[in-house]
Parts: C-alpha cells; sequence; structure tokens
C-alpha cells in the first residue's frame, strides 16, 4: 500500500505521527536551552516523563502505521 492510497483512518494516523513527531523535536531541543536549565526541578522532570511518553507514542503511531 503506497501512502496516496491510504485509507482516511490511516491517513490521520501518518498524519498524527507527523505532527507527534515535531512536537516532539521541539521538546528534545528545549532541553538544551537557559530556560530549561532554570526550571525547577519537578517542571524538569515533568518535561522528562512527557518526553518519554510522546516518545513512547511515536514508537507506537510507527508500528501501527507498519501494518497498514
Amino acid at each position: 500500500m503506497t501512502m496516496s492510497s491510504l485509507l482516511p483512518h490511516q491517513q490521520r494516523v501518518v498524519d498524527e505521527l507527523a505532527d507527534l513527531s515535531e512536537k516532539l523535536d521541539k521538546l528534545t531541543a528545549f532541553f538544551n536551552t537557559e530556560i530549561f536549565k532554570g526550571m525547577r526541578l519537578a517542571e524538569r522532570s515533568l518535561l522528562l516523563r512527557q518526553h518519554s511518553a510522546m516518545f513512547q507514542y511515536v514508537e507506537i503511531l510507527k508500528e501501527r502505521i507498519s501494518l497498514f
């Protein structure tokens, strides 16, 4: 199946992956900023947990797409 022949629900998964990957890249880059370094430990910890969850979500979406 080519990307152009995806069913609508499959295309939504592909679009969701693209959107989430972009957000994950931005969050990853944010970790190298002075703003992040200046945050309280609790806030940094939550963002690191969020990053981990987002990464897992990306991997799940990739697996789902591989089944198309």
